[in-house]
């Protein structure tokens, strides 16, 4: 690796992210059913019908996972506590879920990690699932109720907080391409969706300043969209990709408006009074988070709205077969500032890679991930030096997790982890970092 901490701005906090149903153990402390349980029970949809019921057994082993970020040199912990964890049933707050991320929260600062919080990654209760999930305009309400249970419990020692991961993954790839729970192809459930991801964002931030907490940002992850060819037809089906994958969900919290090439599909499936929301949806936050892996090249496919397909690109591949492609961070940061945010804070919340990472002689080497995360911090650089207000950088993930509709074969973490034994190994890019972010 060629970057150190010296090489970064004074303050400049780099961090390691998890997600709670990726590595908890959702069979536990009594959690509540999810749509991830129920999506992953039903034949097709998630490999070998596996799901996050024991997952990395963090729920009795965050101690020593602490310990790990801890001795890794990281400044930030990038955690998400589950809705159906706290509230089983979506609305009755569970005691046992309070304590935990109570231990939690008490385990980070013990090691002098900044507790960074995610309110949602994905967890939704099944019986809000029952009642319509994000398609239900009722939710953002029911969320912000879910928002002031655990944020009343655990607030006042939060770093940060975001409410949702990931909108258009919540939206888009969960209702339109089925690829996530809870697995529709439904153009109106994903009209829907997409606003109402972002009300149920603008009210928990309202109820988070209702409780005096600071500090409250954005997560988005971005996906650059180039056309697969020099065609006017591709040029506009990769804008419109780009519209509905990034332009959308910055352009709703940070312009209150959506952009007319996405309306041209999606208005006539619009909620009645969507135009009237972004008072709401625009409530000011504190800093703008980006999730970055990879960019698509986008061609016109023909058929139906939205009519674009993702062209196979000639760059190094991850595990995932998602291109490397670090020239997408640096384009994200400097737009999204030039664009949508101004002189707020960015951090990038998540960057990372899935590789195979097999055990040899109780080592685990993984040059590949390495080379990215050089590749991508020379990125932050470029950013930085063009004046880039960029405050920190977190890496995905802390661990090797239940990576969704992929179970447990993708491999993200810097540690290693044997789904058998549950065992914890660091990777070789752990020992790399620890020594590059030591003071």
């Amino acid at each position: 690796m060629t970057y150190t901490r010296a090489d970064f701005p004074e303050g400049f906090d780099f961090g390691v992210a998890t997600s709670s149903y990726q590595i908890e153990g959702h069979g536990f402390g009594g959690a509540g059913p999810t749509h991830w349980d129920d999506f992953a029970a039903t034949p097709s949809n998630v490999k070998n019908a596996e799901n996050g019921r024991l997952a990395c057994d963090h729920y009795h082993r965050f101690e020593a996972d602490m310990d790990l970020v801890a001795g890794a040199n990281f400044d930030c912990y990038r955690f998400s506590t589950s809705w159906a964890r706290v509230m089983p049933d979506g609305f009755t707050v569970n005691p046992e879920g309070l304590d935990f991320y109570d231990r939690l929260t008490d385990a980070m600062l013990a090691r002098g990690i900044k507790p960074c919080a995610t309110l949602y990654h994905w967890e939704l209760p099944s019986p809000i699932a029952d009642r319509g999930g994000w398609r239900n305009r009722d939710i953002a309400d029911w969320f912000a109720d879910y928002t002031h249970a655990i944020m009343s419990r655990i607030g006042d020692r939060m770093h940060s907080v975001a409410p949702i991961n990931e909108p258009w993954c919540v939206a888009w790839l969960s209702h339109f391409e089925g690829y996530h729970a809870p697995g529709l192809r439904d153009i109106r459930a994903t009209a829907r969706a997409m606003h109402h991801v972002l009300l149920a964002h603008g009210k928990a931030i309202q109820t988070m300043r209702g409780l005096g907490l600071s500090n409250l940002g954005a997560v988005f992850n971005l996906e650059w969209a180039d056309p697969a060819d020099d065609s006017l037809e591709a040029a506009e089906k990769a804008a419109l990709y780009d519209g509905i994958y990034n332009r959308w969900f910055l352009g709703g919290v940070f312009k209150g408006e959506y952009p007319q090439n996405v309306l041209g599909g999606l208005e006539p499936y619009m909620p009645d009074g969507w135009q009237d929301d972004f008072g709401t949806i625009g409530t000011p936050v504190d800093w703008c988070g980006l999730n970055y892996y990879t960019r698509k090249l986008i061609a016109p496919s023909g058929g139906a709205w939205p009519g674009f397909k993702e062209v196979e690109g000639p760059l190094e591949k991850t595990l995932m077969g998602w291109e490397i492609y670090p020239e997408g961070l640096y384009n994200f940061l400097t737009r999204t500032a030039r664009e949508y945010t101004g002189t707020l804070p960015l951090i990038v919340t998540e960057n990372g890679l899935a590789s195979p990472d097999v055990i040899e002689n109780g080592a685990i080497e993984d040059p590949q991930r390495l080379a990215y995360i050089d590749a991508h911090m020379h990125s932050l650089q470029r950013a930085l030096a063009e004046g880039v207000p960029l405050r920190g950088y977190y890496l995905w993930s802390l661990m090797d997790n239940y990576e969704w509709a992929c179970g447990y074969e993708q491999r993200f973490g810097l540690v290693h982890v044997d789904f058998e034994t549950l065992e914890r190994t660091p990777k070789a890019s752990y020992h790399a970092l620890a020594k590059r972010l030591g003071r």
